[in-house]
C-alpha cells in the first residue's frame, strides 16, 4: 500500500512543517509541456516542465504544484511520469491536481511521489469524495482547489474544467462545505486575475480566510512585490506564482527577499 504516510522521498528529507509565508511555483501542463496562459486560457508553451521544477527546487521553493490542465476535460490525469522524474529529485512537498476523481487516482499520483492532491471538478460532482480521501489518506493530502470568478452582483462563483464550467456554487459556502467534510487545505484561484500581473484578489482571499482555519494558497495574480505583503496580511499562508517565475522576471530568492523586506516571515 501506498500512500501519505508510505512517502517514497527518504525519511530523512527535509520536508519539516515550518512556519512562515510559502512560495509556491505553480506549473499548469498540458501534455508534455510547461505551459502558461491568461485567465486559464490563450496557453503558451513555456518549456520542459521538469527542468524548470528542478530549477525552482534549486532555487529553495517551499513547494511545487502541478496542475494538469486538460485532465479534467480528458477524464484522466497524465502527470504520474512527469511527477516520478520530479520526486526522485526533489523534497520539497508536491501537490498534484487535475482529473483526480476516485481514491485510486489519489493512491496513484501519492505512489508516484506526490504529498498532497487537488481536486476541484470530481469534488464539485461528489462532495463526499473529500471526506473519503481524507479518512483514507488523512485531510493533510486533501486539497481543495477552487476556481474562483467575481460575480457581477457580489460574490464569487466557482467554476470547474479550468475555468470553463460554470458550477453555480457560491464559493464561500462551497469551501466551508469542503473544509467541514476535512479537506486540510484551499488553493483558492482566481480566474479573474490569473496571468494578469495585476495583483492577487485580496478581496477573494480576505473572505476566505475569515471563514477557513485551513491555510490557503493564493494562487492567480502576482506582479510586483507589494503584491506578496497584500495576499500574506489578506490570510494566504501560501502564495502560487507562475508567470513572473516561467519569464524570469523574478526569482525565488528575489520573491523572499521582498517578503523579507515587508516584515513577512519567510521560511528557510
Amino acid at each position: 500500500m501506498c500512500g501519505y504516510y508510505t512517502s517514497p522521498h527518504p525519511a530523512s528529507d527535509p520536508k519539516t512543517v515550518v512556519a512562515g509565508i510559502r512560495i509556491i511555483p505553480r506549473l499548469d501542463i498540458k501534455g508534455p509541456h510547461l505551459i502558461k496562459g491568461i485567465h486559464l486560457e490563450g496557453l503558451r508553451v513555456v518549456g520542459d516542465p521538469h527542468v524548470f521544477a528542478l530549477g525552482y527546487y534549486s532555487q529553495g521553493a517551499d513547494e511545487l504544484v502541478f496542475m494538469d490542465i486538460v485532465a479534467s476535460l480528458y477524464q484522466r490525469n497524465n502527470l504520474a511520469g512527469i511527477i516520478e522524474r520530479a520526486a526522485d529529485q526533489i523534497y520539497v512537498p508536491i501537490t498534484v491536481g487535475g482529473g483526480i476523481r476516485s481514491l485510486h487516482d489519489v493512491r496513484t499520483m501519492l505512489c508516484s511521489g506526490a504529498d498532497k492532491v487537488a481536486i476541484n471538478t470530481a469534488a464539485v460532482a461528489r462532495p463526499g469524495l473529500i471526506a473519503e480521501v481524507c479518512e483514507r489518506f488523512g485531510s493533510q493530502c486533501m486539497v481543495l482547489s477552487v476556481e474562483a470568478k467575481r460575480r457581477s452582483g457580489g460574490g464569487w462563483e466557482a467554476f470547474v474544467d479550468n475555468g470553463r464550467e460554470h458550477t453555480g456554487l457560491d464559493v464561500v459556502a462551497w469551501v466551508r462545505q469542503a473544509v467541514a467534510l476535512g479537506a486540510g487545505e484551499i488553493m483558492l484561484t482566481s480566474v479573474d486575475q490569473e496571468g494578469t500581473r495585476k495583483g492577487f484578489d485580496v478581496d477573494l482571499v480576505r473572505t476566505v480566510a475569515d471563514c477557513v482555519t485551513v491555510p490557503i494558497i493564493a494562487s492567480g495574480g502576482y506582479g510586483r512585490p507589494s503584491d506578496l505583503q497584500q495576499a500574506a496580511e489578506a490570510g494566504a499562508s501560501g502564495l502560487a506564482i507562475a508567470d513572473a517565475l516561467h519569464w524570469q522576471r523574478a526569482t525565488i530568492a528575489e520573491l523572499k527577499a521582498h517578503a523579507r523586506a515587508a516584515g513577512l516571515e519567510v521560511r528557510p
